[in-house]
């Protein structure tokens, strides 16, 4: 779940589907936990001061997780093949996202493809042929 943050900006290389997920479900498990403390915060504080505690927590979270949520999303695309531009896609209203979803849910290139190696450790070679089977050349 922590991997983008200790490959914090790097952009070059290959991730797998399994380390944006994780990282997606970790995002959700902080938000959710991050906007409760915010809320008890406003229920119990009648100064209104636990709300913006709560909010520059989010906001702190927000900021440390925003280079390693694009950087793991770049390497998403190159496992797949494409340029890393296609995280402007985000930027898109409505279809954007939609289609970044989507591209996020793809497998990657079997075997090395022009950004590395396989982070699956697949070889290009164990695709399966037009029988089912595996063809090894």
């Amino acid at each position: 779940m922590t991997l983008p943050y200790k490959r914090y900006a790097e952009f070059s290389g290959r991730s797998r589907r399994k380390e944006y997920w994780m990282f997606a479900l970790l995002m959700v498990i902080v938000y959710t936990v991050l906007f409760f403390v915010a809320g008890g915060a406003a229920l119990f504080d009648e100064t209104g001061g636990g709300v913006g505690i709560g909010m520059i927590l989010i906001a702190i979270f927000a900021l440390v997780s925003f280079i390693p949520g694009l950087a793991v999303q770049v390497r998403r695309f190159h496992d797949q093949g494409r340029s890393g531009w296609f995280v402007l896609l985000n930027l898109v209203p409505y279809i954007g996202p939609l289609a970044i979803f989507v591209f996020m849910c793809l497998d990657g290139t079997p075997g090395p493809n022009g950004y590395g190696p396989d982070p699956k450790g697949r070889d290009s070679l164990d695709r399966p042929d037009a029988s089912g089977g595996v063809s090894y050349r």
